[in-house]
């Protein structure tokens, strides 16, 4: 056999496989996650490197008087990378990749994939008070999208691989598959499916295991074992309520920010320069707050914090204070790290308020309840409990604190959830009106408009037709409701239901004395084509309607039944459930 037969033979067998793969949805879709994990821990690996090389190259920069605009200068080039070259929406990006799960059919453009990287790392690199899990979570989201287009998989399967990109690169830059898969269930998704958690799994375990490849398999917060008593465990209350105070002061003064920035007349791509600024100003005297703040967490865990509760207390609202201006003022960057940051500093705060007012009780130290806090503010700023637990136990080896790990994070996640709208990345879809939950009739009906349901071109009456005429009609049309209009001017006035006119009908003294408009109901509400069926669903049940006209400008251009609506609404819950 000649080199090219063999050659020959080997892309035949591949082709065979492939073409196995291709005929079993769920293969190929388990085959495309384990690419898109692959994919997307590459890129996680690539932002972190992109960091240590920045963090290292500028380390002494900013320590010269002119330091404090680095972190103005990084966050300006980001914006200009993001807003004015690839004209993308300023912000982290995660709330588009929610978006496009719920309403755009996990459809991302390509040039996310790698956007929020490059303005990520200038802001992050530069001194910014932020994360770089949101950046790769939408880049890994958009290789997932475009996999899934590439393919021409359908909605549902495209939707899982955005999902599986997400779960890929939280993976790899935290090294913790199942924090991967949890976050991408519990917040980018939404819901459990049978169908998404196998793929998922699979791509958060390949991203995790190509970034152990290329920097080793490391955890990221060592910490020693602790000796828990009860006493612990019932301070673990205490802390859920910290956390909850933190992470709701977090979300409020980042939204705030956001709408203070919006306000002022500089451009959008000149705006993250007054926090950057900001942040490098408050670095001179506490350098601690900028960056990632990875090292503060390590202090944090192993106890070795600077002391006093003072200092505790500054630590933690500087933090907060500095990721306020990053993120508010458009920053490139995540919640988690400041999240992780914060809540460790309030774990060490809150040990060091339990020393002060109970000196004689027996506390394990602080590195305890600086994990605690960690998985609190992530719990609570996510309103993901399971993520909160499983991440923190993943980057800590902390399995011998998951008592009151849960207890913390379980607390704070229904905490904030009774003081905020939604997590932090589901608070702008929210306030614009764009977020609808999982298996909710809005959700189901979100794709299908009034136009794609309606019965087109209705049989109209003129206002003047006598009910005679209107009789022959009938005997001739199969409907049950008549749009009005006026034979004059050919506007819609009203309708004319058949079974309520019952009596009229049966009546032939009253064919030659009565006229449509005497009939006709004047005050039935009217949608328009573009209107979406929720909506128009609602407004059947609030007036107890079976039908409702479709109008455009003056005319009657259809009829919306409400039997139909639900025909509709049962085939697309079958599509979305995959039943």
């Amino acid at each position: 056999m000649t080199v090219s037969q063999g050659k020959g033979g080997i892309f035949a067998a591949v082709r065979e496989k492939w073409a196995i793969v291709r005929s079993d949805d769920r293969l190929m879709v388990i085959a495309l996650a384990a690419c898109v994990g692959l994919f997307s821990g590459l890129a996680a690996v690539a932002l972190t490197r992109a960091l240590h090389f920045m963090a290292h190259h500028l380390a002494g920069a900013h320590h010269q008087w002119w330091g404090f605009l680095l972190p103005a200068l990084g966050a300006t080039l980001a914006a200009l990378f993001i807003n004015v070259i690839l004209r993308e929406r300023p912000g982290h990006g995660v709330p588009e990749v929610v978006l496009a799960v719920l309403r755009h059919g996990g459809r991302l453009r390509f040039r996310s994939s790698f956007s929020r990287l490059v303005a990520s790392s200038l802001t992050i690199g530069s001194g910014g008070s932020a994360g770089p899990e949101a950046p790769v979570v939408v880049s890994g989201a958009a290789l997932g999208s475009n996999f899934g287009q590439l393919f021409g998989l359908n909605e549902r399967q495209r939707t899982t691989l955005v999902g599986c990109g997400a779960a890929g690169a939280i993976g790899a830059i935290f090294n913790a598959p199942i924090a991967g898969l949890v976050f991408t269930v519990e917040v980018i998704l939404g819901e459990w499916r049978a169908f998404n958690v196998v793929p998922i799994a699979i791509a958060a375990v390949a991203g995790t295991q190509i970034s152990r490849v290329l920097q080793g398999n490391q955890i990221a917060f060592a910490h020693q074992q602790f000796h828990i008593g009860l006493a612990d465990i019932g301070a673990s209350f205490g802390v859920a309520v910290m956390a909850t105070i933190g992470a709701v002061a977090l979300a409020r003064m980042i939204n705030g920010m956001q709408h203070v920035a919006a306000r002022t007349p500089l451009p959008r791509w000149l705006r993250p320069a007054v926090g950057g600024a900001a942040v490098g100003l408050i670095g001179i005297f506490l350098p601690f707050v900028m960056g990632e703040g990875y090292q503060s967490v390590q202090q944090a865990i192993d106890g070795v914090f600077a002391q006093g509760v003072a200092w505790a207390a500054l630590a933690v609202a500087a933090k907060i204070l500095a990721t306020t201006l990053t993120i508010g003022w458009g920053g490139a960057g995540g919640i988690f790290a400041p999240s992780l940051m914060v809540g460790s500093l309030i774990g060490v705060l809150y040990y060091r308020l339990l020393i002060w007012a109970l000196p004689m009780a027996d506390w394990t130290n602080e590195g305890f309840f600086a994990l605690l806090g960690m998985a609190g503010m992530i719990s609570g700023i996510l309103q993901a409990p399971l993520t909160g637990i499983f991440l923190v136990v993943e980057i800590t080896g902390g399995y011998d604190v998951i008592v009151p790990l849960i207890i913390v994070s379980v607390l704070t996640a229904t905490f904030c959830h009774y003081l905020e709208p939604g997590s932090f990345y589901l608070r702008e879809l929210i306030e614009r009106g764009d977020y609808m939950r999982p298996g909710t009739d809005a959700r189901v009906l979100a794709d299908l408009k009034v136009q794609e349901v309606m019965t087109a071109e209705p049989v109209n009456v003129p206002n003047d037709m006598l009910l005679g005429d209107f009789v022959n009609l009938l005997e001739q049309t199969p409907g049950l409701v008549y749009p009005v209009y006026d034979c004059g001017s050919g506007d819609y006035l009203g309708m004319v239901f058949a079974d309520r006119i019952r009596p009229y009908l049966f009546d032939p003294r009253m064919h030659t004395m009565l006229i449509v408009e005497q009939l006709m109901a004047d005050d039935i509400p009217a949608v328009q084509a573009g209107d979406d069926l929720a909506g128009a669903l609602e407004l059947m049940d609030a007036h107890g309607l079976q039908h409702l006209p479709v109008v455009a400008g003056h005319r009657c251009i259809g009829v919306l039944s409400k039997e139909k609506l639900l025909d509709h609404y049962r085939k697309e819950l079958i599509v979305q459930t995959g039943g």
